[in-house]
């Protein structure tokens, strides 16, 4: 845990989230999660702690719906883009809260090889499969159930996805448990097996607004990310050329806390290639040990909501919404327009079958992934 310290970079008290004054209600109800797809049911959690915090999760993709926080006078408001319905996420952007796999992020050329065998999955950004195609994990409908655990609350979902599926080998169990911590934690354990060996790579894309989802973009919120070097990319289709580069000392430097949006429109190349930032940094850690340590932190300087991120992962991809176009209407009724939202998907790094300096990512029978990510929530007065 040395890197939990690096949290504290953003100076300023920080205080734990106190508990509303009264009885919040979500402006959707359990109902509206129950719905049957793809022959299996879906339906709506809830875990509440006494910190104030209230996080909803469907089992449809294993998807965090939101995160009601409390701001520095007490007001919750939902920090997580999403929509207010299970039919919202079938019939529209998959991605919204989901956990991503088998292989989250970019593979160049849709396939990878191995013990000379090549696998062709989707193709779904330009000549690449993104987040494992089209309908991987996040379309899929988890079994689940609540469980009590010495942490808080939590929901366990458990996901068989068949061999040759979107054409990752090996008859694969996920088992994906989210955990409301009583020091305000959302806390995603996850684990993962296979009787082939298959590339893995899980992460969760949810989109944080500390202002509130639909309330504008977030280029004020204040970034820090503990990582002095990221993976180089090519062009526009984002795919990593192998090299590592330092990025201390440039616009992709957020070793100190800097706003979003105060260099995002920056001349640098890597900058330009993504529209902004869409890049995976690599974290100041053992890139093999596994440990969990600080990875980010996110504030708000309005409403006083500060969020940090721990990770065993190696890498985390930040990504500032440059995509949303306005055409997702979320769960207030507006709409999510360029930039509303920012992701901090912990991860190894994108296709990393196609270079071996690259940390493993190949799951072999016999192992288990096991990986861990908790996004913390406080205020600052």
């Amino acid at each position: 845990m040395k890197k939990l310290i690096g949290s504290l970079l953003i100076a300023g008290m920080i205080v734990s989230c106190s508990a509303p004054k009264k009885e919040f209600t979500p402006s959707y109800s359990k109902a509206d999660f129950e719905n049957e797809v793809n022959g299996k049911q879906t339906t709506l959690f809830t875990l509440k702690n006494e910190g104030g915090i209230i996080v909803t999760l469907t089992n449809y993709g294993a998807k965090i719906v939101s995160v009601f926080a409390p701001d520095k006078n007490g007001a919750l408001e939902d920090v997580t883009l999403g929509f207010n319905s299970i039919d919202g996420y079938v019939n529209g952007d998959a991605g919204q809260g989901a956990v991503v796999g088998p292989y989250a992020n970019r593979i160049a050329n849709a396939q990878f090889e191995i013990d000379g065998v090549v696998y062709q999955l989707p193709q779904n950004n330009h000549q690449a499969c993104l987040h494992s195609g089209p309908e991987s994990f996040y379309r899929q409908v988890y079994d689940a159930k609540e469980v009590q655990t010495a942490d808080g609350p939590a929901v366990e979902m458990t996901l068989f996805s068949a061999d040759g599926e979107w054409g990752f080998p090996g008859n694969k169990n996920v088992k994906v448990t989210y955990t409301l911590t009583k020091d305000n934690g959302l806390k995603i354990d996850y684990e993962a097996t296979t009787d082939k060996s298959c590339y893995f790579n899980l992460t969760n894309h949810v989109y944080f607004n500390l202002k509130g989802e639909g309330m504008g973009d977030i280029l004020d919120h204040i970034l820090v990310v503990d990582a002095n070097s990221s993976t180089a990319v090519g062009d526009s289709t984002l795919i990593p050329t192998g090299e590592i580069v330092d990025i201390r000392g440039t616009a992709m430097d957020f070793t100190t806390p800097q706003t979003i949006g105060s260099r995002i429109e920056d001349p640098m190349p890597q900058l330009r290639m993504g529209g902004g930032y869409d890049h995976n940094y690599i974290l100041n850690k053992d890139q093999n040990g596994n440990e969990m340590t600080f990875c980010a932190s996110l504030y708000e300087p309005v409403s006083g909501r500060y969020m940090e991120c721990f990770t065993t992962e190696p890498a985390v991809q930040l990504y500032t919404g440059n995509f949303l176009k306005g055409n997702i209407i979320g769960k207030r009724g507006n709409a999510y327009n360029y930039r509303n939202g920012v992701c901090l998907e912990t991860q190894h790094y994108p296709d990393s079958p196609h270079h071996p300096n690259f940390p493993n990512t190949l799951l072999k029978p016999g192992e288990t992934l096991k990986s861990t990510t908790i996004y913390k929530f406080s205020v600052k007065q």
